[in-house]
C-alpha cells in the first residue's frame, strides 16, 4: 500500500535515510513524504503499529524487480532425461546408452533409466534387473542411485543423479 491507500490511524515512520521518525498519524506521515517529494510505503502491515517508510516507490519497485531477476538467473532447473533399454540389449548398445547417460549427468540433469518389457519378456522381469544394476555400476563413478529399480506396469524404472 502506498500514500492514500494507507488507512491506519497510527503508523511507525522510517525516514528516507533509514532513521526512525517515530509513531504518528498516517496524515502527518503522508505530509512528511509529500514535503520530501517521495512516497509513503507500508512495508510491514502486520506490525503494531504498521511500519511505513518514506521512499521513492518507482525506484523501490525497480530494485525489487532487479533482485528477483538476479535470483532467477542464479537458479538451475534440473531436467529429467530418459534412457530406454530393453531386456535383450547387447553390451555395445548398453555402453552407448551409458555414455549418453554420462553426458546428461555431467550437465547436471537427472537420468531416468527405463527397462521396457514386451510380450513374453514380461514373464522374466526379475531376471532382467541385472541390466539396471550393471547400468548403475558403470556410472557409479559420477552417479548415485536416487530411486532404486521399481516395476511400473510394463517397465522397470530407476533414477540416477550426479554425485555432489
Amino acid at each position: 500500500m502506498i500514500n492514500e491507500q494507507i488507512r491506519d490511524r497510527e503508523v511507525r515512520v522510517i525516514g528516507e535515510d533509514g532513521a526512525q521518525l517515530g509513531i504518528m498519524s498516517s496524515r502527518e506521515a503522508l505530509q512528511l513524504a509529500r514535503e520530501a517529494e517521495l512516497d509513503l510505503v507500508k512495508i510491514a502491515p502486520t506490525a503494531k503499529p504498521p511500519v511505513c517508510k518514506i521512499i521513492d516507490y518507482g525506484k523501490y519497485r525497480y530494485e525489487q524487480a532487479r533482485k528477483e531477476k538476479e535470483a532467477k538467473k542464479k537458479q538451475r532447473i534440473i531436467e529429467i532425461k530418459e534412457v530406454r533399454l530393453s531386456p535383450n540389449i547387447d553390451t555395445n548398445d548398453l555402453n552407448t546408452k551409458t555414455n549418453a547417460a554420462r553426458k546428461f549427468l555431467e550437465k547436471g540433469d537427472k537420468v531416468k533409466v527405463t527397462l521396457r518389457f514386451r510380450g513374453r519378456e514380461m514373464a522374466h522381469m526379475a531376471k532382467s534387473k541385472y541390466i539396471l544394476d550393471d547400468f548403475a555400476e558403470a556410472l557409479s563413478d559420477i552417479a548415485v542411485i536416487d530411486k532404486p529399480a521399481k516395476v511400473e506396469g510394463r517397465s522397470m524404472v530407476m533414477f540416477l543423479t550426479a554425485k555432489r
